[in-house]
């Protein structure tokens, strides 16, 4: 094939419409204190903060191969260090948020020199030991509520906005504009040098070192990185609730586990598998979380089957049988439009 029409392109047409669409769905998705209910809202603002924590525990696993079991110590850190700001320091909720952000990657370092010498599963169970350290060790603040734990006063919630419905509304948008930074965070990061140099090191860890990457140094920014948002999430989720406990804040069901089935079902190693993961989950809870353990049950089943008919999830079928790429991280080789041919798309 002559190369003399040839263009090298990240994007493509199907990421340009998606941009356009997604550009829509956000602004409905921004103004939907003026056509959803209460309920409705509490239900997406939920979803966000899953979105979010998929994510990034997609960018950990999927893209630095750090597959942690334990990044529900960030989401509990993130939860205590709100209310510890908040009550203690007299920091407003929303400050508070960035703060427990910023404490998150302060001990997300020594935690990330620990951890890091170990490998393989050896890694995944130091998350999790780490994981319930930090749960027994909040456990033992009295002025936090110890074991039982404890709720935000009602002079702080009060201090977010006037009235409960503001209040509602805000914590809404909080959990839409943290969804939205996350994502293109993670997306501006895979597109930069450091995003080249750990897609390299996916593919071939050897490979990368032979070429000069600093493997420790690309993997540890990205687990600071991953836990300072997560420990974001984890306030926000945490400032919905009103209330923090130990077993609630470092639960490795719902901040972990569940996250681990999104991931895994939408498709890991991709932006757009997190994304329909969330969907699929929640649609899922939604149908049968009033049927008790059979909930959990067919979790699992979902989960194994999609596993064994498509280890690259839902997206994966998607991308292999349209040749989609929503969120375009690679560089795509396109044939000019000529009047004897049609625009053909090969992936480099």
């Amino acid at each position: 094939m002559s190369t003399d029409h040839l263009q090298v392109k990240r994007g493509s047409r199907a990421s340009f419409v998606a941009t356009i669409i997604g550009l829509i769905v956000l602004a409905v998705l921004i103004a939907a204190p003026l056509w959803a209910g209460r309920a409705d809202m509490r239900l997406m603002g939920e979803l966000f903060l899953y979105l979010s924590l998929a994510c990034l525990w997609n960018l950990m696993a999927g893209y630095a191969g750090l597959v942690s079991v334990g990044q529900q110590a960030y989401v509990g850190f993130g939860g205590y260090m709100l209310f510890a700001l908040t009550i203690f320091a007299g920091v407003h909720p929303v400050v508070a948020v960035l703060g427990a952000g910023v404490l998150a990657a302060l001990i997300a370092v020594p935690v990330a020199a620990l951890v890091f010498r170990l490998r393989g599963a050896y890694f995944a169970i130091g998350t999790w030991v780490v994981a319930e350290v930090f749960r027994l060790s909040f456990a033992q603040v009295s002025s936090l509520g110890g074991g039982s734990g404890t709720s935000l006063p009602v002079s702080i919630v009060k201090s977010m906005t006037s009235g409960r419905q503001a209040r509602e509304w805000l914590s809404y948008w909080l959990a839409l504009g943290l969804a939205v930074a996350v994502i293109a965070a993670v997306f501006l990061f895979l597109r930069s040098r450091r995003g080249l140099a750990l897609s390299a090191i996916r593919d071939n860890e050897l490979a990368a070192a032979s070429l000069g990457i600093n493997i420790w140094r690309t993997k540890f920014v990205v687990y600071v990185v991953t836990a300072a948002l997560t420990a974001m999430v984890g306030a926000l989720i945490f400032l919905q609730k009103l209330r923090i406990s130990p077993d609630a804040a470092f639960s490795v069901n719902d901040w972990t586990a569940f996250v681990i089935f999104i991931v895994v079902i939408g498709g890991i190693g991709s932006l757009e598998g997190p994304i329909i993961g969330t969907l699929v989950f929640f649609a899922l809870r939604e149908t049968l979380s009033d049927m008790g353990t059979i909930y959990l049950i067919a979790l699992g089943l979902v989960a194994i089957i999609i596993m064994l008919k498509a280890p690259q999830g839902l997206w994966g079928i998607v991308r292999k049988r349209w040749d989609l790429q929503l969120f375009p991280l690679g560089y795509r080789v396109q044939q000019s439009a000529t009047p004897d041919n049609h625009q053909q798309l090969h992936d480099k």
